[in-house]
């Protein structure tokens, strides 16, 4: 049984207690997150240590680590904690789901995770600290950089590059052979057809309300 601590106290970490409480080679020993954004003593009946008390109480010796942030700052604040733990002497750890589909081969990255019924494909790669959400799919000789983040459902075809702090939204969708550059930011449901440029903010139309009620609405 690996003892591991847990960098933060949102939703995604959260989320990752109960993932890594169901893997039977995990045991989360407590929390951890910057001495201001303490809100309880506790979460999920496991200490919440000040981060930088951490490194006395559960030495890197005998315990590793996760950082259990999302995409905050595009995932600089994730990418910020992960190298001061490693800095620390932490070994930072991975999830992959037992329900999730990761092809014979493909290298993950340390501090990574893959959620339920995600697909990666044969050839691909998945670099350090890249969370994936849900169900999402990554393409055959696609090759995911560092500090990214895939939420729910997304969908990514092969051959494609997503260079480091990346951030996709739900259900978007990248076409085949496609770079997508350095810190972009692509929103929910936006469709991707050549490269993006470094720091770009790609989104998708918003749906329109019709003048129209649904109850008057005839069936097609």
């Amino acid at each position: 049984m690996e003892k591991v601590i847990l960098f933060g106290n949102s939703a995604v970490a959260s989320v990752l207690y109960m993932q890594l409480s169901e893997n039977t080679q995990f045991e989360i020993s407590a929390f951890t997150v910057d001495r201001a954004f303490i809100k309880e003593e506790t979460l999920l009946d496991l200490p919440v240590i000040p981060f930088d008390e951490v490194e006395l109480k559960y030495p890197p010796d005998e315990f590793k680590m996760m950082i259990a942030v999302g995409y905050v700052k595009v995932n600089q604040l994730r990418a910020e904690r992960y190298f001061q733990a490693k800095e620390m002497g932490y070994r930072l750890i991975s999830y992959i789901s037992p329900q999730a589909g990761v092809a014979n081969g493909v290298a993950v990255g340390e501090n990574c995770s893959i959620a339920e019924n995600c697909s990666i494909a044969p050839f691909s790669h998945i670099g350090d600290n890249v969370f994936i959400g849900t169900g999402s799919i990554v393409g055959h000789h696609t090759v995911i950089k560092d500090h990214c983040y895939l939420s729910a459902s997304v969908r990514i075809s092969g051959y494609v590059t997503v260079e480091p702090y990346c951030f996709f939204g739900t259900n978007a969708i990248v076409r085949n052979k496609v770079v997508i550059a350095r810190e972009n930011i692509i929103g929910a449901g936006a469709v991707i057809l050549g490269d993006t440029k470094e720091k770009g903010v790609y989104m998708a139309q918003p749906a329109e309300r019709l003048p129209i009620e649904s109850d008057k609405l005839s069936p097609p």
